[in-house]
């Protein structure tokens, strides 16, 4: 597999789910892979959760996680209410690290795809610095393809690549909309959705092999 950024039309949609399921999933096949969260807000729990997923224990949570604020609000709030400053230059730095050491390095944006960083700076700042291809998580409700439309848009606009859409359904029962935006979103979108995913099961093979 390639490098990727695992972006999201919204927070808490399965972008660490999606990620950690990849992750040990390669794991599994003997790619040496590893993820990577530019900036955490509030605790470590995913990145320690990535650092498990890898296998690798003793591995710096400074590397996978380079950015780390306790406060719990947007980062560049949190940034500010701890007298920080959010550097995409030295995230990028701690990326070329990682990458440097594995295979195939992850990317979890945070938040939203137009989250603020710094004044003037936002999470799709960072994401055009690391050139990656996009892998979008759509939370599979109702609305989810009115998300979707600007996010690619603006994607295109910063000249980066969508590889495709993971729909994400965390309620235990489908809806008439959680069934149909599948076809929706190919029609609208003319992209895969590489995988349709009931949040709890892993990440179907064929993604991996979708990426690969």
């Amino acid at each position: 597999m390639n490098n990727y950024f695992i972006a999201g039309t919204d927070a808490s949609v399965g972008k660490s789910y999606v990620l950690l399921s990849l992750l040990r999933q390669l794991k599994e096949q003997g790619v040496n892979a590893a993820g990577f969260k530019p900036v955490a807000c509030g605790d470590r729990t995913e990145a320690r959760s990535m650092r498990e997923a890898m296998g690798c224990p003793t591995l710096s949570l400074d590397l996978i996680n380079p950015v780390y604020l306790r406060s719990v609000a947007d980062p560049m709030m949190a940034a500010e209410l701890e007298r920080k400053e959010i550097s995409t230059a030295s995230i990028v730095q701690a990326y070329k690290e990682l990458s440097s050491q594995y295979e195939t390095v992850l990317v979890e944006g945070c938040y939203g795809w137009a989250t603020p960083l710094a004044p003037g700076v936002t999470m799709a700042d960072l994401a055009k610095e690391l050139a990656l291809p996009i892998l979008l998580v759509v939370e599979n409700r109702r609305g989810a393809a009115g998300l979707v439309a600007p996010i690619l848009a603006a994607i295109r606009q910063a000249g980066l690549t969508c590889a495709g859409l993971v729909l994400n359904h965390p309620a235990e029962e489908w809806d008439t909309a959680a069934v149909t935006n599948k076809d929706l979103l190919e029609r609208t979108t003319s992209l895969p959705v590489l995988a349709s995913l009931i949040n709890g099961d892993d990440v179907a093979p064929e993604l991996i092999d979708s990426l690969a």
